[in-house]
């Protein structure tokens, strides 16, 4: 009797792994069906060809910084004002300065840059969205691959800003300097008002000059 329980154990036991192992099987075979359908759905998203030439344009710049007096007086000002989201002093005093340079370099306020980077990511380099938009600025990594750069770091300060300001300059250039309609498209909701309303909140209230 033991015997035969022991055996039927077993059996059920062979039923349950070959099942289980019927299911991995399965399951494997739609991602490998599914993935390169994600993959190419991904791939086959049109891209901005100015924007991308725009980009190109951008990482190409290699200026430093400029020590101008007014740029001295902006950083000793904002930096007091950034003190409690970066205590480190060397390191806020390092990020306001590529905030400076990137914005002026695009010809956009550094105060609207500012207000921008508190709504995408509150001044966490690190930080990545639910739709895996990545740090300061939030810049989505396709724009890595589609300019050849796959090994650049979107966590570096000033790499992720020399993307978003890039980009926010653009459109600021194609909505012909209407600045909420630029951040709308920058945050991918066009025709909706709560996304710039928020940036200008920010702008109003903590990086008004």
């Amino acid at each position: 009797m033991i015997t035969h329980l022991f055996r039927y154990s077993l059996t059920s036991q062979r039923r349950v792994v070959g099942t289980t192992s019927a299911l991995h099987r399965l399951a494997y075979l739609l991602l490998l069906f599914l993935f390169p359908t994600l993959l190419m759905a991904e791939m086959s998203m049109p891209v901005d060809k100015a924007l991308r030439q725009r980009l190109i344009e951008a990482l190409a710049d290699n200026a430093g910084f400029s020590d101008r007096f007014d740029a001295e007086v902006w950083l000793v000002d904002m930096a007091e004002r950034l003190k409690k989201r970066v205590p480190n002093q060397d390191k806020r005093l390092i990020l306001l300065q590529h905030i400076h340079y990137e914005a002026t370099r695009a010809k956009l306020s550094p105060e609207l840059v500012l207000s921008v980077i508190q709504v995408e990511s509150n001044f966490d380099r690190f930080a990545i969205s639910e739709a895996g938009a990545r740090g300061l600025m939030q810049v989505m990594p396709f724009w890595l691959e589609e300019l050849g750069r796959p090994n650049a770091n979107l966590f570096d300060a000033q790499t992720n800003l020399r993307f978003g300001c890039t980009i926010l300059r653009y459109y600021l250039d194609i909505e012909k300097g209407d600045t909420v309609k630029a951040l709308a498209r920058y945050n991918g909701s066009r025709g909706s008002l709560r996304y710039p309303n928020l940036v200008f909140a920010a702008l109003r209230d903590k990086w008004y000059r």
